[in-house]
């Protein structure tokens, strides 16, 4: 068998759980899971920490949870960001190309890169990721990779994420309070992404929900580049949150309720099936229809769903979108779901499973280790891996890890 080299650690903060999978490769580039730790998520809301110990806590279990199980230590990790502080943008740059014989050199994406990323940024914020989405030579656009090409004139089109220097400083700090180096913040959709989207489905448009916890991820992708990012403040714990207003029970009851007996869409639920709901304060237990406990999971997810369609609609590829959508997060895991956004998106849904691993990776195949997974790929790319987060990038990709976020990283501390 051939020899493990290198391992990777992906870190998924979320608002509900903590997730921390190790990965090892081999000389062929094969990635396989080794082990994978989950902890229930205190200290963060919406994907910001808002208790340091407490989100410490939760990291420090759940790696020693996967530490256990893989057998060796971790040092660092490559962790996802979300929260409702990100904001994208597209931006485009322009240069001259600067060799004599008008050859494009790596040094010339770099330029035209740093060209588009020149704008004007609130103090507050910072930049987390700039993503070449296409480069243009003396007007021909569309052009993936332009190095080594002829040409005068050099543009590119990127997709620039910020987020806010606070939020990101804090999930900096709980990490290394637990005794782990940071090695990346990469944005959660896009390493959800990795894991569940086929590179036919960015090419011809697709939409990506990561409904999670506390956030639903959007990230909208077409001809095998992102084209927007948001993050919606909501996601299932308002779905419980409003279970236990409705029903007057308490939030793990709740939570329990919704896992067991919930659905997205209250017309699949037959009306006269009957489940017992415990009281607050010693009230006594009682009775109610699962079709009025799917009625009140509905709207919620109808309201995700409806401001996630309208990030999709802000930008012209909103038409092009063939792929359809891709549900993932541990919310997507929810009866129904898949309908209500069929209704919703009219468009096609599928449930999107992490995959692109082996060893253990049946024991994370599910949606709600999408994250984990990503984090994970985009490790292996980064250090020289096989597995590429936007195929069409190439030797872009090389170069953006270069500005991305190391950089960024020094300026922080």
């Amino acid at each position: 068998m051939a020899q493990a080299t290198r391992t990777f650690v992906g870190l998924d903060i979320g608002t509900t759980k903590i997730s921390c999978i190790i990965a090892d490769q081999n000389n062929a580039g094969e990635l396989r899971v080794v082990g994978v730790g989950n902890a229930p998520s205190d200290g963060l809301r919406r994907g910001v920490v808002v208790d340091l110990d407490k989100a410490v806590a939760s990291i420090t279990r759940s790696v020693e949870e996967a530490e256990r199980m893989a057998g060796i230590e971790v040092k660092g990790v490559y962790a996802g960001i979300a929260g409702d502080h990100i904001r994208s943008i597209n931006s485009r740059g322009v240069i001259a190309v600067s060799r004599k014989d008008n050859e494009i050199a790596p040094s010339d994406v770099e330029r035209v890169v740093e060209a588009a990323k020149a704008i004007a940024i609130p103090m507050d914020r910072e930049i987390i990721h700039v993503i070449p989405q296409e480069f243009i030579v003396d007007d021909q656009d569309g052009i993936k990779d332009p190095i080594g090409m002829s040409g005068v004139r050099l543009e590119a089109e990127v997709h620039i994420i910020t987020g806010a220097v606070t939020s990101a400083k804090n999930i900096c700090r709980a990490i290394q309070r637990s005794g782990l180096k940071v090695y990346d913040l990469v944005l959660e959709p896009l390493a959800s992404s990795m894991a569940v989207l086929d590179d036919d489905e960015r090419d011809l448009g697709v939409v990506l929900l990561d409904i999670g916890g506390g956030t639903t991820d959007v990230a909208v992708f077409h001809e095998g580049s992102i084209r927007h990012t948001a993050i919606i403040p909501f996601g299932g714990a308002n779905v419980t949150s409003d279970i236990a207003i409705g029903l007057r029970t308490p939030i793990d009851k709740a939570e329990a309720l919704k896992i067991a007996h919930g659905s997205a869409l209250a017309s699949l639920v037959p009306a006269e099936e009957m489940l017992p709901v415990s009281g607050v304060g010693g009230r006594a237990d009682r009775e109610i229809s699962r079709h009025v406990l799917a009625s009140m999971i509905e709207p919620r997810m109808e309201e995700i769903f409806a401001l996630a369609n309208k990030e999709v609609r802000k930008n012209h590829f909103a038409a092009l979108i063939g792929g359809g959508v891709v549900l993932t997060g541990g919310t997507s895991l929810l009866p129904g779901v898949s309908e209500l956004a069929e209704q919703v998106f009219e468009m096609p849904v599928r449930l999107g499973i992490p995959r692109g691993l082996g060893g253990l990776s049946a024991n994370v195949a599910d949606p709600r280790f999408s994250t984990g997974v990503g984090l994970v790929l985009q490790a292996a790319r980064q250090e020289g891996g096989h597995s590429g987060m936007f195929s069409s990038e190439s030797s872009t990709a090389k170069a953006r890890s270069r500005f991305d976020i190391r950089g960024w990283f020094t300026n922080l501390f």
